[in-house]
């Protein structure tokens, strides 16, 4: 997969820079989630990979997406083809994705607890978050009951284990050696 992500980054790197320069980040968003949709279609990827002409291919992927893509998405997908890229469009939306968070100084955090957490102290959580990483945080909380309590905090590469769980195995660690 980090092949494909290598791949991919240039080309959602100028998606987006695109999408910046006309202001359509949402839109953009948008035909390169279909687009990635449409890539990852057993029928579609079959297709993709039968050694067709560069243009076949483009015309092929353009005429399942229909309308979803304007006309510089499709100059985009035909691009990608000329290049035999096409079944990269998944990652391509992801980098696409992850630029843009940047971009809006947006962070999704990962939030995992022995309860669900209600809406004043996701508010409240989302707040601190904020503050600490410096972006419009966005909260995924889910429920574990393995967490015993506290909970399990992630955001991109930092991670903060607050967990009743967590303070167990360090306890454990540290009595073995």
């Amino acid at each position: 997969m980090s092949e494909l992500t290598n791949l991919a980054r240039p080309y959602a790197k100028a998606a987006f820079e695109f999408a910046v320069e006309h202001k359509a980040l949402d839109a953009w968003q948008g035909m390169l989630f279909f687009a990635a949709e449409v890539a990852k279609n057993g029928y579609v990827a079959e297709q993709l990979h039968n050694g067709a002409a560069a243009e076949q291919q483009a015309a092929f992927f353009i005429q399942v997406c229909g309308e979803q893509l304007d006309a510089h998405g499709q100059n985009f997908v035909k691009v990608m083809a000329e290049n035999h890229r096409l079944l990269a469009l998944p990652a391509v939306f992801d980098a696409f994705v992850a630029l843009k968070a940047e971009y809006e100084k947006e962070a999704t955090v990962e939030v995992v607890s022995a309860s669900a957490l209600n809406a004043a102290q996701q508010d409240k959580l989302a707040a601190a978050l904020s503050q600490r990483l410096a972006r419009k945080v966005k909260l995924n909380c889910s429920v574990d009951p393995t967490v015993v309590g506290g909970m399990l905090i992630k955001a991109g590469d930092m991670v903060i284990d607050g967990s009743v769980r967590g303070k167990l195995d360090r306890l454990a660690t540290a009595l073995q050696s």
